[in-house]
């Protein structure tokens, strides 16, 4: 290499950098692209980054070139100045954090376009049709939490929640089982997207199956754990399930090979203030399975899901396979008034008899525009049902008119959603899927424009591209949050291993749910 050609690269960076250009080069790679043939399609890249809206404040979507070549190049840009041109000799693209991130917000509401070229061993150029993006005008929450665990069913290995802060690839763990020897841990719930209210479920061989409250900074242990739940949003209740989970195998049946099933459940809610369970009659029938509990977001309404009994025993044995796949849960409502601790007359929004399928797992936009759930062919857990979906119902046009009405949206794979959550402006949601692989679920964005149409979605982006190639880990409920949570692991594990110091009676019986007493720490 020519003394003029060292001192040639500096210079070049610096006088791009100057121009809003980022040039990146692998070890020995500098190269003029001046001559190319034209290729009338797009160039194949992993993950899937192509014609999807993305938020500003995203980290590096860096991704793979799935074509033949020996060198690559992709130069990034959009309408209002900046542009980052990286050279791979893997057809790795590796994007620089602060370049991009300087091109989308200086990009805001603009187009974001890649433009990729490949050499082949013939020394000629080629290049690919643009791939064209969105840059929304609205960003997405700062973090996002969720659960990782290993998709076994015999053990609790390596369970945790984490966290990642989503403009940048950093991820912390806001607990896992190694603080209180070993065990499950899930069902994290925070309120109005922050996270100084924050609820998360223990169970563990030593310590028992208790819950976390987290409460202006403030760590308690219940005694118990409590199941699918939803905070009010005035943080003074939150309503939670008791489930009798149980779960079973069809190992003649490749596609679905796994189930889980329900064989009670119910809703009652937790005064955060008085330390009292309570319940409500309508939300603890003896003859009806009540779950996945969801608040509207100015608390008048809670929104859940309900099937009817269709066995007198909690003995799996007598359980047949007809009753779990003829088990369909409508999506209900429920008035509540927060000041007079009052409930109103249940109200069915989707009928499980009229529509053919369960509806499950719905949550309400913070803007209290959307209602969005999944629906499934039978029973209560999507996540082992390919044929999971999710579905919108606009609770304006609801308002008006007096009728839910349901659609699908676009984002749907042949493979199982579900598990999502809504940004705080409302214009953003993240969902788990399986569509990448069939049996690991990974965590997806979707942009939901005004009209609530959603656009096409994307991964999790991470540093290596092939990072989901070689993650034998699930990720699950996602949880959409606007600041990180701040108490420490260590913290909350000293109060998970800690003694509980305070008894409080359920309200509630059942032919499988019993009275217990339960216990919360002071």
């Amino acid at each position: 290499m020519s003394r003029n050609y060292i001192y040639t690269i500096p210079l070049i960076i610096v006088v791009a950098i100057g121009a809003g250009v980022g040039i990146f080069f692998e070890r020995d790679i500098s190269e003029q692209i001046v001559d190319f043939i034209q290729v009338d399609r797009k160039a194949r890249i992993y993950p899937d980054y192509s014609s999807i809206v993305i938020p500003a404040n995203i980290s590096p979507m860096n991704f793979a070139v799935r074509e033949d070549g020996e060198l690559y190049c992709a130069r990034i840009s959009s309408d209002r100045g900046g542009r980052i041109e990286i050279f791979s000799r893997t057809g790795n693209i590796i994007i620089g954090e602060v370049q991009w991130s300087r091109l989308l917000k200086q990009n805001k509401g603009g187009k974001l376009q890649i433009d990729i070229f490949c050499r082949g061993q013939d020394g000629k150029w080629l290049r690919y049709d643009a791939i064209r993006n969105t840059i929304a005008g609205e960003e997405i929450d700062g973090y996002l939490v969720y659960r990782k665990i290993h998709p076994g069913y015999r053990t609790w290995r390596d369970v945790g929640i984490y966290q990642r802060r989503l403009g940048s690839y950093a991820e912390s763990v806001v607990l896992d089982n190694s603080y209180f020897r070993g065990g499950c841990l899930n069902c994290h719930a925070f309120c109005n997207n922050k996270t100084d209210r924050m609820l998360i479920g223990l169970r563990s061989a030593k310590y028992g199956s208790s819950e976390l409250i987290v409460n202006d900074g403030r760590v308690n242990k219940i005694g118990t754990k409590f199941g699918y739940t939803s905070w009010h949003p005035s943080g003074k209740i939150a309503v939670y399930s008791l489930n009798n989970v149980y779960q079973l195998f069809h190992h003649a049946r490749k596609d679905d090979y796994r189930d889980v099933i329900d064989t009670d459940s119910a809703l009652v809610y937790y005064d955060v203030q008085s330390a009292k369970v309570k319940r409500c009659e309508h939300l603890s029938r003896k003859d009806r399975l009540e779950t996945y509990p969801a608040w509207s977001h100015d608390g008048k309404y809670l929104y859940y899901c309900s099937a009817p009994l269709k066995w007198q025993t909690s003995r799996m044995e007598e359980i047949t396979k007809e009753m779990i796949e003829g088990l369909k849960y409508d999506l209900m409502r429920i008035s509540y008034d927060l000041e007079a601790d009052k409930w109103g007359e249940p109200q069915v929004v989707v009928s499980a008899q009229a529509s053919g399928k369960s509806s499950l797992e719905p949550r309400v936009s913070p803007d209290g525009r959307w209602l969005l759930f999944c629906m499934c062919d039978y029973s209560c857990f999507p996540v082992y049902q390919p044929g999971s979906d999710l579905y919108m119902i606009d609770l304006e046009s609801g308002r008006a008119d007096g009728k839910f009405v349901y659609r699908e949206l676009d984002v749907n794979s042949d493979a199982s959603e579900s598990w999502h959550s809504f940004s705080s402006n409302s214009r953003w949601i993240a969902f788990s899927s399986k569509r990448m692989h069939g049996v690991f679920t990974r965590m997806y964005f979707s942009y939901i424009d005004v009209n609530g149409v959603a656009s096409k979605p994307f991964v999790l982006p991470q540093k290596d591209p092939g990072y989901y190639e070689s993650c034998l880990r699930t990720f699950s409920v996602p949880e959409l949050v606007v600041e990180p949570v701040r108490t420490t692991k260590e913290t909350l594990g000293k109060v998970a291993r800690g003694e509980i110091d305070k008894v409080v009676n359920v309200p509630i019986t059942s032919a499988t749910i019993k009275n217990e007493q339960w216990q919360e720490r002071e």
